[in-house]
């Protein structure tokens, strides 16, 4: 109790505490108080998150602009490294390829050590994740410190390793957003509401695509595409109101520090406007989504075949197991001793960042006709009003360097994905879809010189135009998104060749989707992620699959006059995560299931032995509060496999029992699921 020690000023018989006396300005305290807490009933008031969307997208900008900031000041270090360590072939070579060994080395073994979630690019765990999958501590924030760590060292090796910023940033920004709705629910002191998490998980999907780009639209889009099975559109505007959020602040950030005049998009272009292109170009464009498809599909059965062989071969896999670094260190080196600029770097443009690349590819001059009758130097450093010098070589062309790069990139990226260090995969898929774009547009250039004559008028080829569909076809059918177009037009600011680009990914995906699953999903495979495959075949027959075809009847059930002793040799005897109740073992007749766990405890609460009168069965221990939760969702052997499909997804389910008539007849869970729908494209041999 406390000590009374007089009366409050002006009170007629109002005691003061020890307390209150010595504390300074008690009322305005008060007044504070009760100020911060009627804020927090507001902000973590029942349906209100606008401030954590906002307060994520705005973070999420500030980490991706801080993180291109320190990244600018290492590539300019190694530059002037590079540029000031002499002549001597054998310095250049060293001071040119030691910096990105040790940058990855340094990647790897950081953010390995500290925790094995930070490597690779962390969409195909979280499109698991989304599905329903738990995945335990891949979204601790604790992993937060190592994924940025790593993936600035990874992209401060610049268009060396030739790797992005998208996937990993996705991951990082998921584990913001999985960190701010924890808070929310520690502030509000409700239960775990896994729906609300979700939601937030979603919007920091689209925010961390919108804060590398700047790109809101696409940023939903793409997030839509790749992580979620089904969408809610309750979610819509939330991911629209975060993603604008971290897209304007980011290029916001660049006013502020002067790097920009305005908020202007990425990678400018100065295509025509008044007639980009001429209807008989779209034949062109189709063509180049064509071949875009068939190379994505090459590219990813190759980039799934070399994972699968990296972790399975015993070299490899003893190496990646036992010693990270040492991996990332020898193909670093590999891929740094290509890219040296005076050996075959120079028919790469190794000096150009991932940047300058798709500046220079964009580029509406026809470098083909340019060089027809001059021969450009190749200047001491990259030219920033002329890139393209990069691109030139006098005895291969502008031909043979687009060619040769897309040749020795194909083999180059499949290599690079395979290093254990954050990274991102997209933006390789997007350059090198451009450099596609260019060669088709060079050609047709060079076809036509003066341009395709229509009704009179001459129209000319604008080979950035097909750059720019050839990276939107090709990124799109490896990923197998539509939102890639998009993408294209918010990071150009143009959208004069929406139509021809939008033909071109259609055309690619179309390919793609039916060959080959996504760079995504076959990342999965190689690595044995749980998920639940669409349903490839859309012929008639596939609806005449029932449940009934692929049910696993081998159920074990409990009866509720079932003794102990047998309740016992079931649960010691399978690893089931729950069982099905029966009313008795006579009637079969289901009425609940009981958790596995919960009926351990049980079990091990009796006392090791009754007497033979006393002998206690099922029915005692859940009596005595042994939980028993109502079948809610259950599937009937009649019910079709999509039915079934579109039911698992949209509840994220991982198992359902099938019940005829009352009785539990047989369970599906995603095993089955997964083999009904390999069967349905690739049927087993008939018997």
């Amino acid at each position: 109790m406390e000590e009374l020690v007089g009366l409050r000023e002006g009170s007629s018989g109002n005691p003061m505490t020890l307390r209150e006396l010595w504390s300074p300005c008690p009322r305005i305290r008060r007044g504070i108080r009760d100020g911060l807490g009627w804020l927090k009933q507001k902000l973590f008031r029942e349906g209100e998150d606008w401030h954590l969307l906002m307060t994520l997208g705005v973070l999420m900008a500030l980490i991706s602009y801080a993180m291109n900031f320190a990244i600018g000041r290492v590539v300019r270090a190694h530059k002037w490294l590079y540029r000031e360590i002499g002549d001597s072939h054998l310095l250049r070579y060293l001071s040119w390829t030691v910096y990105p060994v040790a940058l990855v080395s340094f990647s790897s073994g950081f953010s390995q050590s500290i925790t094995p979630f930070s490597g690779g690019s962390g969409l195909p765990e979280l499109k698991t994740i989304l599905s329903g999958v738990i995945l335990e501590d891949y979204l601790d924030i604790k992993n937060f410190g190592a994924k940025v760590v790593g993936l600035t060292c990874t992209l401060a090796c610049g268009s060396t390793i030739f790797l992005g910023k998208v996937g990993p940033f996705v991951h990082l920004s998921v584990m913001i957003s999985a960190y701010l709705s924890r808070v929310r629910t520690k502030a509000v002191k409700e239960s775990e509401n896994r729906r609300k998490q979700k939601e937030m998980l979603v919007a920091g999907a689209a925010v961390g695509v919108a804060t590398v780009f700047a790109a809101p639209f696409s940023g939903v889009l793409f997030s839509i595409e790749v992580l979620a099975s089904r969408y809610s559109v309750w979610d819509y505007w939330r991911c629209f109101f975060a993603a604008t959020c971290g897209a304007f602040m980011f290029r916001l950030l660049a006013v502020f520090n002067s790097e920009q005049e305005t908020i202007t998009s990425l990678f400018k272009t100065s295509f025509r406007v008044d007639v980009p292109f001429d209807l008989p170009e779209i034949f062109f464009f189709v063509v180049l989504g064509a071949i875009c498809g068939i190379l994505s599909c090459a590219y990813l059965f190759c980039q799934r075949t070399f994972l699968i062989f990296i972790r399975t071969n015993c070299f490899t896999s003893k190496l990646l197991a036992t010693s990270k670094p040492l991996y990332a260190s020898l193909v670093a080196l590999i891929l740094a001793s290509i890219t040296y600029p005076p050996g075959v770097g120079r028919f790469l443009a190794s000096r150009l960042s991932m940047k300058e690349h798709l500046d220079s590819l964009f580029d509406n001059n026809s470098w083909a006709l340019i060089t027809r009758n001059s021969t450009p130097p190749w200047p001491a450093e990259p030219d920033s009003q002329n890139l393209w010098f990069e691109w030139y070589h006098p005895r291969f062309t502008i031909f043979g360097t687009l060619a040769f790069f897309l040749v020795m990139k194909f083999w180059m990226i499949i290599l690079a994905t395979t290093i254990p260090m954050p990274a991102g995969y997209f933006m390789p898929k997007f350059i090198y879809g451009a450099a596609i774009g260019r060669l088709l547009g060079e050609a047709l250039s060079v076809a036509f010189p003066k341009g395709i004559i229509a009704g009179g008028v001459t129209y000319p080829i604008i080979p950035g135009g097909y750059a720019l569909a050839g990276a939107a076809a090709f990124s799109g059918a490896a990923t197998h998104t539509i939102s890639t177009a998009i993408l294209a037009f918010e990071l150009t600011g143009q959208i004069v060749h929406a139509l021809p680009v939008l033909m071109a990914v259609l055309t690619a995906n179309a390919i793609a989707q039916s060959c080959q699953p996504s760079f995504y999903e076959g990342t999965i495979i190689a690595k044995k992620l749980p998920f639940l495959p669409r349903i490839q075949g859309r012929k008639l027959s596939s609806h005449g699959v029932i449940v009934e075809h692929f049910m696993n009847c081998a159920i074990i059930m409990l009866a509720k006059d079932m003794t102990l002793e047998d309740v016992a040799k079931v649960v010691t005897s399978t690893n089931v995560a729950e069982y099905p109740l029966m009313e008795s073992t006579e009637s079969q007749m289901l009425v609940g299931i009981v958790q596995r766990a919960q009926l351990v405890q049980a079990l091990q609460a009796e006392p090791s032995s009754w007497p033979p009168e006393r002998q206690r069965c099922l029915q005692d221990i859940l009596a005595d509060g042994c939980p028993v939760e109502p079948v809610t969702l259950q599937l009937s052997p009649e019910t079709s496999l999509h039915q079934a499909h579109n039911l698992f997804e949209l509840m994220n389910l991982r198992s359902l029992f099938v019940i005829s008539r009352g009785r539990a007849v047989g369970f599906v869970s995603w095993v089955e699921l997964k083999k009904a729908i390999s069967n349905l494209t690739n049927p087993p041999a008939p018997k």
